[in-house]
């Protein structure tokens, strides 16, 4: 099993969740991060740490949200040259906190 990064994330992209990661299983496109599941060691540590409620056990993926397991997977496994591995704490985009502010956190 591995933790997948919901929708909530997309346009955000809180780094929050990379600080707290001992292994840097997060990539991230222009939009949103995505945790490799390969490299995700199911610690968990993750999830507290995101302030948008984004990140799940695969096995807990909201149902509304299914799609991102293979989004997250698909992309860590077919896109991995396309994406920057983010180990460390950056801005969030400029939407993020609008976007925060509708997701209710």
């Amino acid at each position: 099993m591995t933790y997948i990064v919901i929708g909530n994330c997309q346009d955000c992209r809180f780094t929050d969740c990379v600080e707290v990661c001992p292994v840097d299983c997060f990539y991230g496109d222009a939009r949103m991060l995505y945790i490799h599941p390969d490299e995700c060691i199911d610690c968990g540590a993750c999830v507290p740490a995101c302030p948008v409620e984004a990140i799940f056990p695969e096995a807990d993926v909201p149902e509304s949200e299914s799609k991102w397991t293979a989004i997250n997977i698909d992309i860590c496994n077919d896109n991995l040259d396309s994406l920057e591995n983010i180990t460390e704490k950056s801005d969030a985009l400029p939407t993020a906190e609008e976007k925060k502010k509708r997701l209710g956190f």
